[in-house]
């Protein structure tokens, strides 16, 4: 059995769970769906979910401890929801909204726009981006996505990071070949 997998999950008062052969969650922010593995089980007792594995093969084990996980991450989504802090370091760099879109100026010929996918919103404020949204894996994917559109600069650091992120930056061509005049004979 997975540690993570036995681990019970408290339902909170305002989430309600439904399960089928998927597992839907609806509380104030939205509702989430997941398709369960044929070897996974959910079982609810009063305000607490149970995940079980019916067989011990190496898969299911895998799929014991992940549903737990989505599942956890499902509930914390609709009560709480899930965000992600990128910071744009450079001279000239810009984000701005654009109705729903956000468009970067990130030392491009053109501005770049991102149009955001349902459940997932952005907000901007000075040089930082906010992407925000119910769904864990949709908000960390755009947040990568946004990122690699001008990832940081292995020798200024210029580029969108996500916030707290530490670049460790390269030594240029003259702390290489060590700084000095050249002597000539």
């Amino acid at each position: 059995m997975s540690k993570i997998g036995r681990k019970p999950i408290t339902i909170p008062e305002n989430v309600t769970v439904e399960i089928n052969h998927k597992i839907v969650v609806r509380g104030p922010l939205g509702e989430l769906t997941q398709k369960l593995p044929k070897a996974i089980k959910v079982e609810k007792k009063e305000n607490i979910l149970v995940v079980l594995a019916e067989k011990e093969d190496k898969q299911t084990k895998s799929f014991h401890g992940l549903m737990r996980s989505l599942i956890a991450n499902m509930i914390e989504g609709v009560t709480t929801g899930f965000k992600k802090h990128l910071e744009l370091i450079g001279i000239g760099y810009r984000a701005n909204l654009s109705g729903e879109k956000l468009v970067l100026s990130i030392g491009f010929s053109h501005p770049v726009e991102i149009k955001p996918i349902e459940g997932v919103d952005f907000a901007v404020s000075e040089n930082k981006i906010t992407v925000s949204g119910i769904n864990k894996e949709l908000v960390g994917r755009i947040a990568a996505e946004i990122r690699t559109t001008r990832p940081p600069d292995a020798y200024k650091g210029k580029g969108i990071r996500y916030e707290g992120e530490v670049v460790k930056l390269k030594p240029g061509k003259a702390a290489k070949a060590g700084v000095g005049v050249a002597t000539g004979g």
